[in-house]
Order: structure tokens, then C-alpha cells, then sequence
């Protein structure tokens, strides 16, 4: 394997005038940068990376944060930031968490050593304190971490409440509501959304309330569960996707047809609702955009690091389908 000074030997220059080439640091004339990158061409060198992180501080790698990587909603968004971080050249890693803080802490430290420039976090456990020691620019996406944080969300409580009106405007009745992890903030403003108009219902007790955790296998107990002990129930807003697919599948194994006995809405816009029948209505995120302005605004404050806190909050849309 080629070294930087088979490099200097062939091109008759220093080591130290090929590492301003490849590295673009300092003036080097014309002639012999031609010279270094035909040597570097011929003898197929590859600069070494950990190396240069060591020198600079830095490593053009960035890292995604998801507690669930079967979600398919975090794919969606890590796509978007893959494209955006290898447009600007940097190596895009992708870390899965289990929402375990012990397993995100870990890679932090472990990326951080190795000169991480910068992480986007999806994340309800971690806090400020956790994050105290990081050197490294972070995004929140999806959910807020703390306010000195930059991060990108959607209106959630707003449109939870355009979900809640969009069920009864079908006539529906007697909502209930398929929660996300109490501890995740996003899961909290859809459900408060949901509060916010049917909490003065004479209807309405906390048994039409039950948790999903965002997980299919969950939410389609806690469906089967609201559906046997609630049989009046005729709309069902889910607090994402993934467990509007549970309540689909819940529905059908207990025989109410949907949407004539029950109508369900989702939240996210996952290209899996889309594929289940009958297919979901939400109200969808714009996933990509949102992954891709986390990485935007990562990349600037990469670059510029007296880039002030940035917050970004998309608004959501309603897409009606089958279930509706």
C-alpha cells in the first residue's frame, strides 16, 4: 500500500507539500499540484482518514441517532439525511438506541473520540446533563432535547387536534386515543391535542385513552383491549403510524369493519400506510424535508460554530385514505 512518502518521492516534493494538496491548507502553485495528484493517481493512494481526524479535530462524519430502527419511520427520515451529509461530503453513520441511555451514551462517547463533527439525535431519554460533555454540534429531530439545542418538529398538538376534528366531521362520536411513550415529547403534544377536544365530552373518561409506546405488537393489545371494553367506540386517532397498522389489524381480528364501524387515523404519513389494507389516512409529516433541514442545519453549525440555536417546526397535512 502507497504511503504519503512514496507519494513525495514520486512527485519530487516534500511530505509536508502533499498533505497541503490533499488537504487544501496553504499555497501550493499550480505545477505542483498537478504533479502530487498524478502521483497520488498512479499510485493509487488513499490518504488515511483517522490520521488526518486526529490532526484536524475533525473526521466529515456525521451520525443519526433512532431508538427504533424497525419503525419505519426513522429510515424514511435517515434516507433524507444521507443524501443531504454525502452532497457536502461527509460520511453519514447510523446508530440504533433501543431508547436505552445507557447504549446512547456509549456511542456518543465512542463517536466523539473518533471526532464525530456533529450528531442528529432522536431521542426522549436524553437530557442536558447527558449531553453536558459532548464538544461535537447536535440536532434534536422530531422531538425537542432541550432549548439550547437546535431542532426540527412538526405542530404536533395542532395537528392532533385537526385529527380529532377531522373523525368527527365523519360523524364519528366516541373517539379514543392510541398514546405514544409517555416520556417522549412529541407523544405528549398529540396526546394533549387530543385532550383538547374531547376531555369536556360527557363520553369521555381516561379508558379511552391507553398506550401504544409506538410499537405495533403494543398497540394492537391496547386496541383489542379499548375496542372489547369500549364496543361504543367509533373513531380511533393513533399517535403514529406504526400503531394505526396495529389498530387496522386489531379491528379485523375482533371482525368491526373499517371504516364503516370504525374509523382510524394515523400520524406520520409512512409509505407503510399506504401499503396495508385498508390503507391509512394521517396526518403526515413531511419526513424527508424534515430529515433533510436537520442535516442542513447541522452542516452550518459544523461550519460555523457561533451559529445561533435554530428551530425549525413543519406543519402537517392530512392525506384520507381507506381507513377513513
Amino acid at each position: 500500500m502507497a504511503t504519503i512518502r512514496d507519494v513525495a518521492q514520486l512527485a519530487k516534493v516534500s511530505t509536508a507539500t502533499v498533505s497541503r494538496v490533499i488537504n487544501s491548507n496553504g499555497y501550493v502553485n499550480e505545477g505542483t499540484i498537478k504533479r502530487v495528484k498524478e502521483a497520488i493517481e498512479q499510485l493509487n493512494y488513499f490518504p488515511n482518514d483517522v490520521a488526518r481526524s486526529l490532526f484536524k479535530g475533525r473526521s466529515k462524519m456525521i451520525a443519526l441517532f433512532v431508538p427504533d430502527i424497525t419503525n419505519p419511520f426513522f429510515p424514511e427520515l435517515a434516507r433524507a439525511i444521507e443524501d443531504v451529509t454525502n452532497r457536502h461530503d461527509y460520511t453519514f453513520v447510523l446508530c440504533n438506541t433501543d431508547s436505552d441511555i445507557h447504549k446512547t451514551t456509549n456511542y456518543l462517547n465512542a463517536l466523539q473520540q473518533k471526532s464525530a463533527d456533529g450528531f442528529i439525535i432522536v431521542s426522549g431519554s436524553l437530557t442536558e446533563d447527558h449531553l453536558k460533555n459532548i464538544q461535537a454540534p447536535i440536532v434534536a429531530l422530531d422531538r425537542i432535547i432541550s432549548t439550547d439545542i437546535s431542532s426540527v418538529t412538526v405542530n404536533n398538538r395542532i395537528g392532533s387536534r385537526q385529527a380529532v376534528n377531522y373523525l368527527r366531521s365523519l360523524g364519528c362520536r366516541r373517539i379514543a386515543h392510541i398514546a405514544g411513550p409517555e416520556h417522549v415529547d412529541n407523544a405528549i403534544y398529540r396526546m394533549r391535542g387530543y385532550l383538547d377536544e374531547v376531555k369536556h365530552e360527557d363520553w369521555f373518561d381516561s379508558s379511552y385513552v391507553v398506550s401504544g409506546a409506538y410499537h405495533f405488537e403494543t398497540a394492537r393489545e391496547a386496541a383489542v383491549h379499548l375496542l372489547t371494553n369500549n364496543p361504543r367506540i367509533d373513531g380511533i386517532f393513533a399517535g403514529n403510524d406504526l400503531m394505526g397498522t396495529a389498530v387496522l389489524n386489531a379491528a379485523a381480528s375482533l371482525d368491526i369493519k373499517v371504516p364503516e364501524d370504525l374509523a382510524v387515523i394515523g400520524f406520520d404519513g409512512i409509505s407503510m400506510g399506504e401499503r396495508v389494507t385498508p390503507a391509512l389516512t394521517t396526518m403526515a409529516q413531511p419526513i424527508y424535508d424534515m430529515g433533510a433541514e436537520a442535516a442542513e442545519i447541522l452542516i452550518k453549525q459544523i461550519r460555523t460554530p457561533s451559529q445561533k440555536v435554530m428551530r425549525e417546526a413543519f406543519k402537517v397535512k392530512l392525506i384520507e385514505r381507506q381507513s377513513t
